[in-house]
C-alpha cells in the first residue's frame, strides 16, 4: 500500500463500491453505504492531492472494504 491517493481517487472508489454522498462540513465529506450488516459511514478529507498513509488506513477501516479494491 505505497501508492499515494488523492481525495478524488478515494471518492471514486467509494462511489464505485456503492457509497453515496451524505453531507460535507468544512473540508470533510461523509459517505454512507447501507447493507445487510447495517449502515457504514466513512469520512474523507476533501481537496487533498495526497492523503497521508494513516488517514488512508482509517478510511479503509471505516469503509470495511479490502485495501486491494483501492489498488484496482
Amino acid at each position: 500500500m505505497h501508492k499515494v491517493f488523492s481525495s478524488k481517487e478515494i471518492v471514486a472508489v467509494l462511489l464505485r463500491e456503492g457509497f453515496i454522498f451524505i453531507s460535507q462540513k468544512g473540508s470533510h465529506a461523509k459517505f454512507r453505504k447501507r447493507g445487510s450488516g447495517g449502515a457504514v459511514t466513512t469520512i474523507v478529507p476533501m481537496g487533498k492531492d495526497e492523503i497521508p498513509p494513516g488517514t488512508l488506513r482509517s478510511i479503509i477501516r471505516q469503509s470495511n472494504l479490502p485495501w486491494e479494491i483501492f489498488l484496482a
